[in-house]
């Protein structure tokens, strides 16, 4: 009896011992640990400087990365930022983008006639189709899925953080693009995250398509890559230190 109570004793340690070493082994910290693949290095850059592996769409001397709606840019570049020339139409990248982190400043005029829409107005246009609002949302008044930071009039921004007419203001800004089915059906739709200035007011919210000025937006199916354009409407709103990032799928 005393032998079989041994042995039982001697099992059941050795079991535990099984299950601590067991356990132990589970909480290496190696277990969970992923080597490969290794993220590239890139030289995140500064405020005067893109990211090592961005394309610069202006670079503070020229419109080369833009062309105009008869062919070459039109707007004015001066002291190192572009401005609109009202009448000369919009500008549109040469290269086509899809999923992109685009960073672009941009200022209102600082004499401002008008009010609302009309109040240094612009828009910045991913894929040609899905508008980030640029207006003088300071102290004027409009909808407020019209203002400064709206994804037009999809989604209100979370906060106004607009700056004083003739400060310098910045967008970050990630979209993701639409993806279609080979019949055209809608699969994924786009989205966007924002940041006004450094603060988030857009969090990866979803777009219902692209933007439309009267009526409700519905997605047609469209190429997988298009151009970012820069709305002309008539106002001086002028842009520098504009760059992209195409973002793997």
């Amino acid at each position: 009896m005393h032998t079989t109570r041994s042995a039982v004793c001697f099992f059941l340690l050795l079991a535990l011992s099984v299950a601590v070493v067991a356990a132990q082994a589970q909480r290496d910290p190696a277990l969970t640990e992923v080597w490969d693949p290794v993220p590239p290095k890139v030289d995140p850059g500064d405020a005067s400087r893109a990211p090592s592996d961005a394309i610069v769409l202006f670079d503070g001397t020229d419109l080369s990365a833009w062309s105009g709606r008869d062919g070459a840019a039109e707007w004015k570049v001066e002291d190192g930022a572009f401005t609109i020339v009202p009448g000369a139409g919009g500008l549109a990248t040469r290269t086509a983008f899809g999923d992109v982190q685009l960073h672009l400043e941009w200022r209102s005029p600082t004499l401002l006639t008008g009010e609302g829409q009309d109040r240094g107005n612009s828009g910045v246009f991913f894929m040609s189709l899905y508008e980030v609002q640029v207006l003088d949302s300071y102290a004027s008044v409009t909808y407020s899925n019209g203002q400064a930071g709206s994804i037009y009039k999809q989604h209100i921004p979370a906060v106004n953080v607009t700056r004083a007419p003739g400060e310098w203001q910045s967008y970050d800004i990630v979209f993701i693009a639409p993806r279609f089915a080979p019949d055209g059906q809608l699969r994924q739709p786009a989205t966007m995250t924002v940041l006004h200035n450094g603060v988030l007011i857009h969090n990866h919210v979803t777009l219902r398509g692209p933007t439309v000025f009267i009526g409700e937006p519905e997605y047609q199916a469209h190429a997988s890559k298009l151009p970012l354009t820069l709305q002309e409407h008539g106002n001086l709103v002028s842009f520098r230190n504009v760059w992209i990032r195409e973002l793997q799928d």
